[in-house]
């Protein structure tokens, strides 16, 4: 038998919205192999998986600009050009999230995502503001999957972790999630997702 489940908390990159930092490097770096080395080697994701856990884009900037000088420009490019890599929502996913709540249940947001950039994102789709709250891994200095993230959330909002239930494309932070005490399943597209949910009996 499926736990009861008394808290709903959703990621949002890959989640609810698209994200893809290709997009405006498609048209900055239009040779395939040079674009792959970029991002293998200058604007890699443990490079901006830091300014996730609240290091400044000035600072990052920088700190590739002096090991890779003649690639300033497309350096700064990928703030300049970010809200090209977050193009549209999942709709689907949306409309189960707002249901969820619609039904009055309690759900919140659990993210990787920089400050700043979470901000504009939120100016851009409305439904980032409809849960009950976030934590955003950039402001408590914290990342997933590591266990202190999900223990802030639990701590912020209130939760019960083995009544909770996270969402996230990422199955080390799926795994993540079930070493502090949750249930959590892992997002692969919206039928799946509400598979997943009448499982723990949510009625969509």
């Amino acid at each position: 038998m499926s736990a009861h489940i008394e808290h709903i908390v959703f990621d949002i990159g890959k989640v609810l919205l698209h994200y893809d930092p290709e997009i405006p490097y498609r048209r900055i770096l239009p040779d395939d192999a040079k674009r792959r080395w970029f991002f293998d080697h200058v604007c890699t994701h443990e490079w901006n998986i830091e300014q996730d856990r609240g290091r400044g884009w000035r600072e990052a900037e920088d700190l590739l600009i002096a090991a890779h000088p003649d690639h300033e420009q497309s350096i700064r490019a990928f703030r300049q050009n970010w809200h090209e890599m977050v193009p549209y929502a999942y709709d689907d996913t949306v409309d189960i999230m707002r249901t969820l709540i619609a039904q009055d249940h309690d759900v919140t947001m659990l993210t990787n995502f920089a400050a700043d950039t979470l901000k504009e994102a939120g100016e851009r789709f409305s439904f980032l503001s409809e849960t009950r709250g976030v934590t955003v891994s950039a402001e408590v200095g914290l990342l997933k999957p590591e266990r202190a993230i999900y223990d802030s959330h639990v701590a912020q909002f209130g939760l019960t972790p083995a009544a909770t239930l996270f969402i996230d494309d990422s199955p080390a932070n799926v795994e993540g999630a079930r070493i502090a005490g949750w249930n959590a399943v892992q997002f692969t597209g919206p039928n799946k997702l509400r598979s997943d949910l009448a499982g723990f009996g949510f009625a969509l």
